[in-house]
C-alpha cells in the first residue's frame, strides 16, 4: 500500500520550502519534475531539493506543448533542461521526464525515448494549480484523499500556496490509513 507524490515546477516557487519541510517531517523522499527555466531562476531551492535527497527529473526547458513542436525541438527541450541541471548540480535529469500539460503522443514518446527518457504521467491531478481560478485548499485535499489507492501517482505543483498549506495534513491522513508515501523510483 503505497502512493507517490510528484511536484512539477515550471513557474512560481511559493510552496517549495513548505513542501521540503513536510517531506522531512514525514521522512518522505519527494519527486520533482522541473523545467530548465525553473532551475535557472531558483538555483538555491534546487540545490536544497537535491541536498535533501529528493529526485529531480526533466519537465523540459521551456514548458512547451510537445505535440505542437518538431522532433528536433523536443530533443532540444529535454537536452537544455538536462544541461542546466548538470551545470548546477552535476547530476542528470534522466531517465524520467514529464510532458508539460501532459501533452504527449506516440511521436513525443518515441523522440524522448531516443533521447534516453521514459515518460511519467500521473493518476490524479490534485488541481492545486487551479488556485487562481477559485479552487480551494479543501477541494484539493478532498480530491487527493478520495482517490487513495495502491500505486496512485499524484500530480501537485510548486507554484501555488495550496500545496504547502495542505500537504502535512494530507500526508498524516494517508499514513493513518496504512499507506506509505514513496518516491517515484521507490514506487516503480
Amino acid at each position: 500500500n503505497q502512493v507517490i507524490f510528484t511536484f512539477d515546477g515550471g513557474g512560481g516557487s511559493q510552496s517549495v520550502l513548505a513542501i521540503l519541510e513536510i517531506l522531512k517531517k514525514h521522512h518522505v523522499k519527494g519527486t520533482f519534475f522541473l523545467t530548465g527555466k525553473f532551475v535557472l531562476g531558483n538555483a538555491d531551492l534546487v540545490r536544497q531539493i537535491s541536498k535533501e535527497g529528493h529526485e529531480i527529473f526533466n519537465h523540459t526547458f521551456d514548458h512547451p506543448y510537445l505535440t505542437k513542436i518538431g522532433n528536433e525541438e523536443i530533443t532540444d527541450e529535454l537536452a537544455k533542461m538536462n544541461d542546466t541541471l548538470v551545470a548546477l548540480l552535476g547530476t542528470s535529469s534522466k531517465p524520467y521526464f514529464r510532458a508539460p500539460y501532459g501533452d504527449r503522443n506516440a511521436n513525443v514518446l518515441r523522440v524522448a525515448a531516443e533521447a534516453g527518457y521514459q515518460s511519467v504521467y500521473w493518476t490524479i491531478d490534485a488541481h492545486d494549480w487551479m488556485e487562481s481560478t477559485g479552487t480551494t485548499a479543501e477541494e484539493v485535499r478532498e480530491r487527493i484523499l478520495s482517490n487513495i489507492r495502491p500505486g496512485v501517482i499524484f500530480l501537485m505543483h510548486l507554484g501555488d500556496t495550496i500545496t504547502g498549506n495542505i500537504l502535512d495534513d494530507v500526508f498524516t491522513s494517508i499514513e493513518s490509513r496504512g499507506y506509505r508515501i514513496v518516491s517515484l523510483t521507490e514506487g516503480l
